[in-house]
């Protein structure tokens, strides 16, 4: 996700995207987070009922905490992916195709990983953050959003307590 990150944030840049940071913009960042950490505790609950591997590729997305350090994936999220992701999908191809399709392609985006419960939510965040875009949040709002975002719902407060795919529940974990 760091190199992805890196090509698209450095295509939207290269393009002419722009981030005029401002102060104000950050409380803002966190109240969209905010917004969207609701909406994925009502999706999280409802895709482990409806979908029929939900509950699995939802801990297989959870697994993936364990393959780096927590700063360094923090750092990685807040300092790359996050900022690359909206000044690339919000920023440079939004204001190109519109909100809808830069959502579908953004979601379309996730196909490569095989989990549909994933590319679902990436179609719920990319829609929400492709609305607050086209409704005028500043770039920087969105930006503070995503990483916020998504070190919050990754790491700190996942929507559930999971286990690795095919963990024991029962198991002692010493």
């Amino acid at each position: 996700m760091t190199t992805t990150g890196v090509t698209l944030g450095a295509l939207a840049l290269a393009s002419g995207e722009r981030v005029r940071p401002r102060w104000r913009d950050i409380p803002l960042g966190f109240a969209i987070a905010a917004g969207l950490f609701a909406i994925f505790q009502i999706g999280d609950r409802t895709a482990r009922e409806i979908m029929p591997r939900g509950n699995e590729q939802i801990k297989e997305i959870y697994a993936l905490r364990q393959i780096r350090p927590k700063e360094e994936i923090a750092l990685r999220l807040a300092t790359v992916v996050g900022p690359a992701e909206e000044l690339f999908w919000r920023g440079w191809l939004q204001r190109r195709v519109g909100w809808l399709p830069a959502s579908a392609l953004y979601a379309g985006a996730h196909l490569v990983t095989g989990n549909a419960t994933l590319i679902g939510a990436a179609g719920v965040a990319g829609a929400y953050w492709g609305a607050l875009a086209a409704l005028g949040a500043p770039m920087t709002a969105l930006i503070v959003s995503h990483a916020v975002w998504d070190i919050w719902i990754f790491l700190v407060q996942p929507t559930d307590k999971v286990e690795a795919p095919g963990a024991d529940p029962g198991a002692s974990p010493h």
